[in-house]
């Protein structure tokens, strides 16, 4: 009787903890929405003072911002590119709707109860018809031209452009340092990669760490690396490397930060210059989609994969057709709590109050890790947060989605093609309290590759499935690539 009770009081207290947590949410964002809606017109006057243009930004259409960088948007069966035009070549990149489409939660609210009232589902809402600022935008997007381009056209035209396009200049609020604007200095095109263990001829083989959003090589270099046996070490070659726009790589304020840019740049930068040719890759969180995106690409070369916490969502069929926003949905959730989810919804939902943490924290990280260091005296590594400062609004704008959310229609075909033409090894790990990513996601990834082997690790979460268990984790990974 009394345990009955008990759970009574604690199924009571937990609905109305959620109904706290979805009443204290609306208010929240609806008041972020009003807020990103004024940092808009703020930015687009601070750009023109401090550049002597009007930037647009993903409040406008796609065509504007697109055109603004030298690029053309493109409308191909449904879908949103983007050719982007450089002095040597054409590039047709896809870019994931969700940039244009993140609708108020107002809206949203709004709309649901008009269907309800109507008792009419009524289709879905376009993602070219809404781009996040209500009604007004909805009036801009729907008289939006676009272009509809052959992709075998964009093909033909590789290499075939004539004339110089002016190099792009770094955001008045972005880091000025050297790591940061390397890419506008004429300094290296290339990614930042920290190696370790077996030299050249020496290595067996290869392992390639990629670490996940907003983060940096030290969440390899500083945590597993220094725990790997001697004899791992003379036997692999450890290959972490800073993704484009993160840590120590080039920022360019001109790139779109697709799948394709991340993928292209760690294959020009490690698989060629390494002469990679028998390889085990290591990733976290949205690291996992490059992981298997290179997998695909290089099927006879991966020997393991070993996936922390993978993004990976499956969409219904009946949302195939918005598979991106079907993702953004389980991303950013638009809760306050957990803390994460706010972080996340805020992170993806926000492109000006996003900017303005990262004129605050990233324009000034080297400011921000000396404080750091101070504050806490040396005692303990601070690697973290010198990965989540170093990196500019636009390389985390555009990684987050278009890799996250527009990676959304592709995920399962990568899958497949992991379970059917790869017979490497795969080995998914998860923290049992991630709530960042939550762990039927690598179970997801389990039922679509049924060989794979699932470790969910108790009482870690999104970061100390690594940090604080790191020699525990080396020497799985010693074993599994022993296999």
């Amino acid at each position: 009787m009394g345990v009955a009770t008990a759970g009574k009081a604690q199924a009571a207290l937990t609905a109305l903890g959620g109904a706290v947590n979805v009443v204290v949410s609306f208010v929240v964002f609806v008041i972020l929405d009003v807020l990103d809606f004024v940092l808009c017109y703020a930015y687009k006057v601070a750009d023109f003072l401090m550049e002597a243009e009007w930037r647009p930004c993903y409040c406008s259409s796609p065509k504007g911002v697109a055109a603004n960088g030298g690029d053309i948007f493109v409308s191909e069966n449904g879908g949103s590119r983007v050719v982007c035009l450089s002095s040597s070549k054409v590039q047709l990149e896809e870019i994931s709707d969700t940039l244009f489409s993140r609708r108020t939660l107002a809206y949203e609210v709004s709309s649901s109860a008009l269907r309800r009232l109507r008792s009419d589902p009524g289709p879905s809402v376009s993602s070219n018809n809404y781009d996040g600022k209500s009604k007004r935008m909805q009036r801009v997007t729907r008289g939006r031209p676009s272009f509809t381009v052959s992709s075998a056209v964009i093909e033909m035209l590789q290499g075939r452009i004539i004339g110089q396009v002016p190099r792009p200049i770094r955001r008045w609020s972005d880091c000025d340092c050297k790591h940061c604007t390397s890419w506008s200095s004429g300094g290296p095109k290339s990614l930042f990669v920290r190696s370790a263990g077996a030299k050249d001829h020496k290595a067996r083989e290869d392992v390639l760490f990629i670490h996940g959003f907003i983060s940096s090589s030290q969440f390899w270099t500083e945590t597993v690396f220094p725990n790997f046996s001697d004899a791992a070490k003379s036997t692999y070659r450890l290959l972490a490397i800073d993704l484009l726009g993160f840590g120590r790589s080039p920022k360019p304020s001109d790139s779109f930060y697709t799948l394709r840019e991340h993928v292209g740049m760690i294959e020009q930068t490690v698989i060629v210059p390494y002469q990679v040719r028998s390889f085990h890759i290591v990733a976290h969180s949205l690291g996992c989609v490059l992981a298997l995106a290179l997998a695909v690409k290089h099927p006879n070369s991966v020997k393991s994969l070993t996936l922390l916490a993978p993004p990976y969502y499956p969409v219904p069929k009946e949302r195939q057709a918005e598979a991106s926003q079907y993702v953004m949905g389980k991303v950013a959730p638009r809760r306050v709590w957990p803390v994460i989810s706010l972080g996340a919804s805020i992170a993806c939902r926000y492109e000006h109050i996003t900017r303005t943490a990262c004129l605050v924290v990233c324009k000034h990280h080297l400011f921000w890790e000396s404080v750091t260091k101070v504050v806490t005296m040396n005692r303990i590594r601070t690697f973290l947060f010198e990965g989540f400062f170093c990196h500019t609004t636009n390389s985390a704008w555009h990684t987050l989605h278009n890799v996250i959310c527009g990676s959304a229609g592709k995920l399962e075909g990568y899958l497949d093609v992991v379970r059917d033409r790869l017979k490497c090894d795969v080995n998914i790990f998860h923290g049992q309290d991630d709530e960042l990513i939550p762990v039927e996601c690598s179970y997801d990834v389990q039922r679509r590759i049924p060989r794979a082997r699932v470790k969910v690790v108790e009482k870690k979460d999104h970061i100390t499935i690594v940090v604080g268990r790191q020699e525990a984790f080396a020497r799985e990974l010693e074993e599994i690539w022993r296999k």
